[in-house]
């Protein structure tokens, strides 16, 4: 990973590749930070590729919920054109891994706290029932446990 790692930060110098504790993209600072403990494992690569596809994609904010699995999935897509590039082929069945935590996330923080009904995201932290007219809250953060709290009605 060190060999990919140089590579990256000379063919992309508007982006700062900084030594972490775990792997991801801040658009902030303009930083795709690496898991430095992990840098041995077989998937760091790949995750650093995928990082890295965010920054490439100019990833920033997500408004909802898909929006945020649009931009994994675009992420993973670009990683495997760069990774192509330089010789790494991803497996699919990781990048699969990766996703079903996010679609996992979705499916839980969807459900309806009342009748347990799938439904639509309303806005950035509200959903409301199909079925049973329920609403409820979920926290902006995709790192927390999905808790759904009930929106009191008036």
């Amino acid at each position: 990973m060190d060999t990919l790692l140089k590579k990256l930060v000379r063919d992309f110098p508007d982006i700062n590749f900084v030594a972490g504790d775990q792997f991801y993209w801040s658009p902030k600072q303009g930083e795709v930070v690496y898991d430095k403990a992990a840098l041995l494992k077989r998937t760091s690569p790949w995750s650093l590729l995928h990082e890295l596809g965010h920054a490439i994609l100019q990833h920033r904010a997500y408004t909802s919920d898909l929006e945020l699995i649009e931009m994994e999935s675009q992420a993973w897509e670009q990683a495997r054109k760069t990774g192509t590039r330089y010789g790494f082929e991803i497996d699919n069945e990781h990048i699969q891994d990766c996703m079903d935590t996010y679609r996992d996330w979705l499916h839980q923080r969807s459900a309806c706290p009342t009748c347990d009904t799938r439904s639509l995201q309303q806005d950035s932290s509200h959903y409301r029932c199909f079925n049973c007219g329920e609403t409820w809250s979920v926290s902006s953060s995709r790192f927390c446990r999905p808790y759904r709290r009930k929106v009191p009605t008036k």
